[in-house]
């Protein structure tokens, strides 16, 4: 499987591993999936964090390359598949999410409802 993280995903895998669903951690610990981050939840958590709305660890980065997480940068054709979204959801960095797990045929790990209504795959988070 090759599984997109959704923002809260990464930082409960981070910070409270517990909250995660025992078979979506055990997904994502088990070294067997290809995991990926995408760059909207880099900047999302840049941003939040800014705003002193969030606390993450400074090198949440580092962390997430000694797990063997993969970045998924944000490119043309995500932007592109933004266009074709229903707008169920207003937040611009989910739908990014979802754009980008449509295009790369990610597995969307989340537990957010409105997320879970695209026309995505799906892991409950």
């Amino acid at each position: 499987m090759r599984l997109l993280l959704d923002t809260h995903a990464l930082l409960w895998w981070r910070s409270d591993p517990k909250r995660l669903q025992p078979l979506t951690h055990e997904a994502i610990a088990g070294g067997e999936h290809e995991i990926w981050l995408s760059y909207a939840s880099v900047w999302e958590i840049a941003i939040k964090k800014a705003l002193g709305k969030l606390n993450a660890p400074d090198n949440l980065l580092e962390l997430c390359a000694s797990d063997g997480f993969h970045l998924l940068p944000i490119e043309l054709p995500h932007i592109a598949a933004l266009q074709t979204l229903p707008p169920i959801h207003r937040d611009p960095f989910d739908r990014m999410l979802v754009a980008q797990a449509r295009v790369e045929a990610l597995i969307l790990v989340t537990n957010d409802a409105n997320m879970m209504r695209y026309d995505v795959k799906v892991m409950t988070a």
